[in-house]
């Protein structure tokens, strides 16, 4: 299972991507900036783009068909929210513990 200790914390997330794995998924974080209103295309705000993909290969070698994303808040919170949901995925996904 993936830990909150397993990712980089926040401050780190401000200024670089955070790259894991676990058990054949591999997966990463970053800041992103999105329209804080996407109808009226106004203001930004800051969220924690989380996003896996099956191993073997990187982030950029893998088509993003692979990809799965979701995005949360920027925060302490949102790391932990965004670790819950990694590990749902995984275990979704059917593949076992070892």
């Amino acid at each position: 299972m993936i830990r909150r200790e397993d990712i980089m914390p926040i401050s780190f997330l401000k200024m670089e991507k955070f790259t894991g794995s676990f058990r054949g998924m591999r997966y990463r974080m970053e800041m992103t900036k999105i329209p804080a209103d996407e109808e009226k295309g106004t203001g930004e705000q800051t969220v924690l783009s989380a996003v896996h993909w099956p191993e073997p290969f990187a982030f950029d070698a893998t088509p993003q068909e692979q990809k799965v994303r979701a995005e949360f808040d920027f925060s302490e919170d949102g790391i932990e929210k965004a670790v819950d949901w990694l590990n749902r995925e995984w275990e979704s996904a059917g593949r076992p513990e070892r």
